[in-house]
């Protein structure tokens, strides 16, 4: 007997808790998919100051929310569905963390004097200025000059096209890293046309063909009686027929 892949196990899992929602069967979901947070916590890390491990518990709320909002009959990838969940409740923490801050004064007047160190020292050595060229000139050590840039850049506005990530073939900026607030609507669109994909392949072909050329190709029923080679009244008959039968097969709001 051939042992079940990583996926068929995962899957098997969700439409168990879909059918009968468990403590027992949620973890054992939240065990196998740890993966994905700790891929979206190790991307969203080195992007910011905030600790590895702290954001790996946060992304666990979000798999969790998403392992309860999944739908296994709606024929998508979990892992695709479960990453903007778990990449929102860790960009949201860090918002919200950041607007909390409260950053010392001195760290406030250490930050002004050191991007006017910086534009100083641009122009004198006509390059960017390293770290530690810049903590000595500001006469602190280098730990707490990296302490305090970290502090004032989570917590001070930033433009959505401020580069994070810079690569030889690739940059990303932080709007790159917010999740698309539009992204759950156009999944579901998608889903309600493979539940409608998947209706109209179980109909008869001539009812199939009523459908598609009446209300797809929106040809006038004359027109679509010669295309299939029925009568008009035939079309008409297919017609109320396919959509009695799609109304019954698809979840209410996509019919």
């Amino acid at each position: 007997m051939a042992i079940p892949t990583f996926s068929y196990r995962c899957m098997d899992f969700l439409q168990n808790y879909h059918r009968n929602p468990s403590l027992e069967l949620r973890n054992k979901l939240v065990e196998l998919n740890a993966g994905l947070v700790r891929k979206v916590a190790h991307q969203i890390c080195r992007k910011c100051a905030e600790p590895y491990e702290d954001l790996e518990q946060i992304g666990y709320l979000g798999l969790i929310r998403a392992i309860e909002r999944f739908d296994p009959q709606q024929g998508s990838a979990f892992s695709s569905f479960a990453i903007p969940y778990i990449r929102g409740e860790m960009l949201h923490y860090l918002r919200d963390k950041g607007s909390m801050m409260r950053i010392p004064r001195r760290w406030q007047e250490l930050y002004t004097r050191g991007k006017k160190l910086r534009k100083d020292l641009i122009e004198k050595l006509g390059r960017l200025p390293k770290d530690t060229e810049l903590a000595d000139g500001l006469g602190v050590p280098l730990a707490e000059w990296s302490e305090c840039q970290l502090a004032l850049q989570n917590r001070l506005p930033i433009s959505l096209d401020a580069v994070v990530n810079n690569c030889l073939d690739s940059s990303i900026t932080f709007g790159d890293t917010i999740a698309d607030p539009r992204y759950h609507q156009q999944r579901k669109l998608e889903d309600d046309k493979l539940q409608l994909q998947r209706a109209m392949s179980q109909l008869e072909d001539k009812t199939k063909a009523a459908i598609e050329c009446v209300f797809l190709w929106d040809l006038p029923r004359k027109e679509a009686a010669r295309h299939i080679g029925i009568s008009p009244m035939t079309v008409t008959r297919h017609l109320h027929k396919g959509i009695e039968q799609l109304g019954t097969m698809l979840e209410p709001q996509v019919a």
